[in-house]
């Protein structure tokens, strides 16, 4: 297991050559790898790992974990009831937690963590997979460029989306740009939100999304719009954006 942050005389720290630090999660020793060949981490000695959910950091994570304060990253999240604990990528002050996912996980894993967590929304790496951005640009060619509150509803949504996060019980946000950024891009859209319910007849619902949304999200300036109400506008056939005084909480709550 690698993390980004350590305990260092008791404040958190990152990674540097020749340092030793306390694991955030467990408390044992972990030392500073600083190479060339990965991301700077802390690691524990041997292949022990105190969390089974976290997977080897990469660039792509960490792009994704300097978007927000570095007080919400890696934010150790422990149960009242069974005192299991793991360590969330982000936590915001408001208890939403937001997990980027690279590697592939089991689908027992998922579930997992979704009602661990209970609030939160995956971001996931779109790109892991080399047949996915081709199908997803084939299957709706411009959705870049579409409008973030243009919701669509579709069966067989695993005909373009990786089948693996469509019945997902919390919101999924797919990457399929990956480390793409810069002012030439930042106009598009990135990111593909997929929700959790079903729109008639087991339709699932997705709509483009920009990265900074997410950073809104996570700061609670915006939300994603209430269920109710993405269903009356498909109902309607009316592609626009609940006004503000309708907007609800941006995950179901259970």
């Amino acid at each position: 297991m690698n993390v980004k942050f350590a305990l260092v005389g008791g404040e958190r720290r990152e990674p540097e050559p020749t340092l030793t630090g306390q694991c955030p999660g467990c408390g044992e020793t972990v030392t500073a790898k600083c190479g060339t060949q990965r991301v700077w981490h802390w690691a524990h000695k041997g292949l022990r790992t105190c969390d089974p959910w976290w997977e080897p950091e990469t660039e792509w994570h960490r792009r994704w974990k300097n978007l927000f304060p570095v007080s919400w990253q890696e934010t150790v999240r422990r149960s009242e009831t069974t005192g299991e604990r793991h360590i969330a990528d982000v936590q915001t002050p408001h208890g939403l937690v937001i997990e980027f996912q690279h590697s592939t996980i089991t689908p027992a894993e998922r579930v997992s963590r979704e009602h661990f967590y209970r609030d939160m929304i995956w971001v996931v790496d779109g790109t892991l997979a080399k047949k996915d951005r081709p199908r997803i640009d084939k299957g709706l060619p411009d959705w870049r460029w579409q409008p973030e509150n243009k919701y669509t509803a579709k069966f067989l949504v695993e005909n373009f989306l990786p089948s693996f996060w469509v019945k997902c019980d919390v919101p999924v946000l797919f990457d399929f740009d990956g480390l793409l950024v810069g002012p030439s891009t930042e106009r598009q859209n990135h990111l593909i939100c997929l929700l959790p319910n079903r729109y008639r007849e087991d339709q699932a619902v997705f709509f483009p999304m920009a990265r900074s949304t997410l950073v809104g999200i996570a700061n609670n300036e915006t939300s994603i719009p209430d269920w109710r109400e993405i269903c009356r506008d498909l109902d309607a056939n009316r592609m626009q954006v609940p006004t503000a005084s309708n907007r609800l909480q941006v995950l179901y709550r259970r």
